[in-house]
């Protein structure tokens, strides 16, 4: 019998040893602050950032609630507003309902459709199946999807939109092709097999911002995890993030309960028939879990550090100018060198703006879903944290 007490008592030896050890790194990235504090911190994941000074927050809370007054008017915001460093909180509000029939109020944790922000997650998971050998970004589209009829349109040009491919959204609005029943994904991907409708460019030519190519990720996403892409989505990004209030709207189950959307003069917009595809937009979410995400793309442990850099470059010097598109990821870059990341999106009556600033560590997230061009203002913030020449450029929507 003591022969065999030995190896246990190894054990749970070996096992109390490890339970501290964990317990110690998790003390370690914790930082120090009360539970009210609005810092937002991820685990695993190694992320360290310095802690914001009570004179630090007080004073750039000041300056942003003076540039939020200036763009929203009292109980004008329909939706949530948020500003935030090193993963900490500086200036957040919430308005206005996501159901005017009800008098559901908008709070922190109402998930609202983000539109083409969207996109920057999709992005995301691709990515991390690339991390995980699964895929290629040079891998032609048709080795995954074999319907897929455009032999040179690789990963990566579906990711940085140079693949030429026309938007759904424009041939599906002919009778001749779609009857205007509900559509899916794979109903896309049947159609351009079906017509092999052309291009609008020669693959990798020039940058053509275009909805089917994140409708088409999606599908690759399904085909290679075997999952849907909303069950995809949650296992790969939203629970291990611990983005609680995010998911992938389906018309079925979430049409009577999802955030509504409204016109600017309030009046309801009602779902059609391009409201249930996914990948380029259809996710619902909020500031706070945005931010989580943001603070994710700090960490090595996310993604590839090697990877990380592809996503955050320009792929189209065609034309002049300070705009680019990077992988999933919108940016403007300045000859001063400064470089600020961003997506905004537009869909019905929804708006939103995901900005991130990487040198700065900085994330501006505004979200609303009674049409408004106000949320792309939130850019202008920058200037704020950094050196950013944006003074007079005009804001730009999606």
């Amino acid at each position: 019998m003591k022969f065999l007490k030995l190896p246990i008592y190894i054990f749970l030896l070996l096992f109390i040893a490890s339970c501290k050890h964990d317990k110690n790194l998790l003390a370690e990235h914790k930082p120090e602050v009360k539970v009210k504090d609005t810092a937002l911190v991820i685990h695993p994941l190694d992320i360290k950032l310095n802690k914001l000074t009570p004179g630090y927050k007080s004073l750039k809370a000041l300056h942003i609630d003076d540039f939020y007054k200036k763009n929203w008017t009292k109980n004008d915001l329909s939706g949530g507003f948020l500003v935030a460093k090193n993963g900490q909180v500086i200036y957040e509000k919430y308005g206005g309902l996501s159901n005017r029939a009800n008098k559901e109020k908008i709070t922190a944790h109402t998930p609202l459709h983000i539109a083409s922000v969207s996109k920057v997650l999709t992005a995301a998971v691709v990515l991390k199946l690339v991390d995980f050998g699964k895929l290629e970004l040079d891998q032609k589209v048709n080795t995954v999807l074999p319907e897929f009829p455009y032999e040179d349109i690789t990963i990566k040009m579906l990711l940085n939109h140079r693949s030429g491919l026309p938007n759904y959204a424009y041939f599906c609005d002919d009778r001749a092709i779609w009857d205007r029943s509900m559509l899916t994904n794979q109903d896309i991907l049947d159609l351009l097999a079906q017509h092999k409708l052309g291009l609008y460019f020669k693959p990798d030519k020039k940058f053509g911002y275009c909805n089917t190519n994140y409708a088409m990720l999606a599908l690759v996403i399904e085909k290679l995890t075997h999952m849907s892409y909303a069950n995809a989505m949650q296992k790969i990004l939203f629970e291990p993030l611990g983005m609680k209030d995010t998911y992938v709207f389906d018309y079925k189950k979430h049409k009577d309960t999802a955030s509504l959307s409204y016109k600017g003069n309030n009046v309801l917009y009602g779902f059609d028939f391009l409201d249930n595809v996914y990948g380029d937009k259809n996710i619902y979410s909020t500031p706070r879990d945005l931010l989580k995400f943001d603070l994710a793309t700090y960490s090595d442990t996310f993604l590839n550090p090697d990877l990380v850099k592809q996503v955050f470059k320009g792929y189209s010097y065609e034309s002049k100018g300070i705009k680019n598109y990077g992988l999933g990821i919108r940016l403007n870059e300045w000859k001063t060198g400064e470089k600020m990341f961003y997506h905004n999106g537009w869909w019905h009556g929804n708006t939103s703006s995901y900005v991130t600033l990487k040198k700065d560590t900085v994330a501006l997230i505004a979200l609303s879903n009674k049409f408004s061009y106000k949320p792309y203002r939130i850019y202008k913030l920058a200037t704020e944290f950094g050196n950013y020449p944006i003074k007079g450029d005009k804001e730009e929507s999606e």
